[in-house]
């Protein structure tokens, strides 16, 4: 079996346990993890996770973040060329950046209540801009039912970390990864 369907059927199982409704934000994060290297095939297959939460009763919404960047910048076209012209501008507004994930993350919850099941794919384009850990802190709040992070890096001890990089981070989440059987 592939890790990506082991990645399923460990998702599937967890969909079948109840959700406590009384759970706080940093409770209701789900974080599955896979090898970067299985990125197109996940979101190959990203309908399975769907067809999975489905069949667990669940409602669906995927969130996509991966051209998130390109589509703040174009907001800012005032300042876009001295971006262009001196990248290291850029660090200075990252915090503008992450309220415009977080905004936009708040319309795209339209009909979304707590039996749903936000998915949110595209976390490793955050890599070099922002962290992961910043922005689920950000969204998780947002969510009233379940926030499913496709997350493209390991799990170990405890430990995040995006695209296999140095810089990991400890977090509340419930990892779902291949390797449980």
């Amino acid at each position: 079996m592939s890790r990506l369907r082991r990645l399923a059927s460990a998702y599937a199982r967890y969909m079948e346990i109840p959700w406590q409704q009384n759970a706080a934000a940093a409770q209701r994060v789900l974080f599955g993890i896979y090898p970067e290297e299985d990125e197109l095939r996940l979101r190959a297959h990203i309908g399975e996770f769907e067809v999975l939460t489905r069949q667990a009763g669940h409602s669906w919404l995927l969130y996509d973040l991966t051209d998130s960047f390109a589509l703040w910048l174009a907001t800012q076209r005032r300042y876009a060329t001295r971006y262009f012209a001196d990248p290291a501008l850029l660090v200075t507004l990252m915090p503008r950046y992450r309220l415009y994930i977080r905004d936009d993350f708040a319309r795209a919850l339209q009909g979304a209540d707590a039996n749903t099941v936000v998915a949110v794919q595209g976390a490793g384009a955050l890599y070099g801009f922002l962290k992961v850990r910043e922005v689920v802190d950000d969204i998780a709040p947002l969510v009233a039912g379940r926030l499913l992070v496709f997350f493209p890096g390991t799990y170990e001890n405890n430990n995040y970390r995006l695209l296999d990089a140095y810089d990991g981070w400890n977090y509340l989440a419930v990892p779902i990864t291949a390797d449980k059987e």
